[in-house]
């Protein structure tokens, strides 16, 4: 099992910190460097300015968000930051959320499934460098009709085969995410009920596609917290899974409270939401049962972070992607490096 970073999103104050954290991972040894974008900072800038001062850490994006950009424009992205980087990048995709996607972008959430594997099919065609012509329900290229013509990037890059992840959540997503992609990024992942949210539908889907689940990259994101007092480590994290479980989406469509009841929390995620919704934030992170925090991240003191990661390898995981927490600088230099230490102490480095 490899270990990876995420920083999050850009722009929150505490960005001169966030290179720090990536330097410093990429000094421990750390494989991946993630970067999310929603509404705020965009993934490709923060990627660029990252790789640029690192070495041999990957930079990936977690994610680009497919109702952002036109399909061409992405593997324009990917070619142009895998040669900067010299084969550093990972692409990471995901069709982001029905309020984000309509209320930011104005592309309509529908159809998700099959519009992502359409934006995957012209991204991989696309860096090829064979000439672009496509013919589906959401892209045509080129337009019919019309004065443009089949043309190829000019870009060359670094590698024929950029590594492409999925950000996927629900089981059908997940199942052609195993068939289409080479890597599944995950969120709040319980290293016991992995194999049932998340494993067995990505197993379908590459079965589905004639491969087996060897080269591909399950890659979840969990949070760290270095300390002794578990039950207070674990309060830092209720506000950030309240806002997912209980108001990331509608009531109708929100997909990390669907995860949460997969995982046994229907009753819990409902209240959640009920609160969230209603305008009772405080009361909805105190409705969050510690036991689903605690599954979902890794607190505590290194030998304690040590288990859990032995529990995340024994699941399947094959990049644990780690979340470092604190309230300054040191304290997030401090959990990075508990990282490596946990990881060693586990018997996985």
């Amino acid at each position: 099992m490899r270990l990876g970073i995420n920083l999050g999103y850009w722009g929150a104050g505490m960005d001169a910190d966030n290179l720090a954290v990536a330097q410093e991972a990429d000094r421990l040894g750390y494989d991946v460097c993630w970067a999310a974008e929603a509404y705020g900072s965009d993934a490709p800038t923060v990627l660029a300015w990252v790789a640029a001062q690192t070495e041999r850490i990957d930079v990936g994006s977690a994610i680009l968000q497919i109702p952002a950009r036109q399909p061409a424009m992405t593997a324009m992205t990917a070619a142009t930051l895998d040669s900067l980087t010299k084969g550093r990048f990972r692409l990471g995709l995901g069709v982001s959320g029905p309020q984000v996607s309509e209320g930011w972008y104005g592309v309509k959430f529908d159809k998700p499934l099959a519009r992502t594997r359409e934006y995957v099919e012209i991204v991989r065609k696309a860096m090829s460098r064979e000439r672009l012509s496509y013919e589906g329900a959401h892209w045509t290229l080129p337009l019919p009709g019309g004065p443009g013509k089949p043309i190829k990037l000019t870009v060359h890059p670094e590698r024929e085969h950029i590594p492409l992840y999925i950000a996927a959540i629900g089981p059908k997503n997940l199942e052609q995410t195993g068939e289409i992609a080479d890597g599944a990024l995950l969120i709040f992942p319980a290293a016991e009920h992995l194999e049932a949210t998340a494993l067995t539908h990505i197993r379908a889907g590459r079965e589905k596609a004639g491969l087996t689940m060897d080269g591909f990259d399950v890659c979840p994101t969990v949070p760290l917290a270095l300390g002794e007092d578990v039950t207070a480590l674990a309060d830092m994290f209720r506000p950030y899974t309240a806002l997912y479980v209980g108001g990331m989406g509608s009531r109708k469509q929100n997909f990390y409270n669907q995860l949460a009841q997969r995982m046994g929390y229907e009753k819990e995620a409902a209240e959640i939401q009920d609160k969230y919704l209603g305008g009772d934030k405080t009361g909805a992170a105190a409705a969050v049962p510690h036991s689903l925090i605690d599954s979902t991240t890794l607190l505590g003191p290194v030998e304690r972070i040590a288990d859990g990661m032995r529990a995340y390898a024994e699941a399947g995981v094959t990049t644990l992607t780690l979340a470092p927490a604190g309230f300054t600088l040191d304290e997030r230099i401090a959990a990075l490096r508990a990282g490596t230490e946990a990881m060693e102490r586990a018997g996985l480095a």
